[in-house]
């Protein structure tokens, strides 16, 4: 069996670290396997406190806060494993999770990364649904459909559900310190070097609460703009790297076609823009993220692009998301069809 490290980052966690932890300890897989290394960014809490609990069982880095891409860094310099797995520290994973997704990296010897399904919590640690694939995918670049699919199923490749080999996370780094996460940049690279294999088992919990870098129930500007920063990073950056091993233009331009969209709604959202500006940006995105809509859906979306040149960018999304928060798309669905251009991920309660 290899050996696996397990980097978890933290930044004033105090009511989490401890259940991602455990988590960590109570894998069903040889402890003697397993090196743990917690990278504190800088906790004002009792984070420390509470990681000091574990020692010397876990190894652990205290450092000035510099963001999530410092603490990457700092933790793989220190770990040692032939796979390395990471989980944020207010997340935490299923007692299988290591034992799971080492027999694939064992089953197959050349994919450089293992993600997969997980269970959306909220922050006292309820399960609201699991969010799952249908199946087992295997995730390469090798066509630009196949670059647009593996873009559309990237949550499954985040943090606390990816983990990689050494060898790939070697070529990888280092990241760019501008961006604010490591997870996409990471996990594009490790597609482009050999591939990466997505698993339909849902087995870390995902958390969301009001402290969460990126994701919440709380939708504010410094976490949109931090969403931007990350956007606009990968257009930057992932190109090139990506040159690096080989994958063409037309790919690149594939894998990032909804970064690119993404970024630019959220520009438009927060430092507004021309009503023109949104009306090319939504008529791209309806292109992408589309198949075969019935003709019900296209009229409906051409009264969309329509309100787009009525009224200022910011006003639009802002309705968008009104329309969004109050799941008002179940309404349309009742009437008119889009399938959208990505795979069956499964949500519902946890069984």
């Amino acid at each position: 069996m290899p050996r696996i490290s397990v980097l978890v980052n933290t930044y004033n966690h105090e009511r989490f670290i401890a259940q991602a932890l455990s988590s960590v300890a109570e894998q069903d897989f040889p402890s003697t396997e397993i090196e743990t290394i917690v990278v504190d960014d800088g906790s004002t809490d009792a984070t420390p406190e509470i990681v000091r609990r574990y020692l010397p069982a876990v190894q652990y880095i205290r450092k000035s806060n510099g963001g999530q891409v410092s603490a990457l860094h700092e933790g793989v310099a220190r770990s040692s494993g032939d796979i390395v797995a990471f989980l944020d520290g207010d997340d935490w994973w299923t007692k299988d999770k290591i034992s799971t997704v080492i027999s694939f990296f064992n089953k197959y010897q050349s994919i450089a990364a293992v993600g997969h399904g997980f269970y959306e919590v909220e922050e006292q640690g309820l399960v609201r649904r699991a969010v799952v694939l249908d199946s087992e995918y295997h995730l390469s670049f090798e066509t630009a459909t196949e670059a647009r699919f593996a873009a559309s199923v990237r949550t499954f490749g985040g943090t606390s559900k990816l983990a990689v080999r050494r060898q790939a996370l070697n070529r990888a780094l280092p990241i760019p310190t501008e961006l604010p996460f490591f997870d996409n940049f990471l996990f594009f690279q490790a597609i482009a070097i050999s591939g990466a294999i997505l698993l339909p088992q849902a087995l870390c919990y995902y958390r969301l609460h009001l402290g969460n870098l990126y994701a919440s129930d709380a939708r504010n500007e410094d976490r949109l703009r931090r969403k931007y920063n990350l956007e606009l990073g990968l257009v930057k950056h992932l190109p090139r790297r990506l040159a690096s091993f080989g994958v063409s233009d037309e790919i690149v331009s594939a894998v990032l076609e909804s970064d690119q969209i993404d970024s630019d709604r959220l520009r438009l959202l927060l430092d507004g823009g021309k009503p023109w500006n949104t009306y090319r940006v939504e008529s791209a995105h309806f292109r992408n993220a589309y198949s075969n809509p019935d003709l019900g859906y296209r009229l409906f979306k051409c009264f969309v692009l329509f309100l787009t040149l009525l009224m200022p960018p910011k006003i639009f999304y802002s309705l968008r998301h009104w329309y969004s928060e109050r799941n008002l798309r179940r309404i349309r669905e009742r009437i008119v069809r889009a399938p959208m251009a990505s795979p069956n991920i499964v949500t519902g309660r946890k069984s």
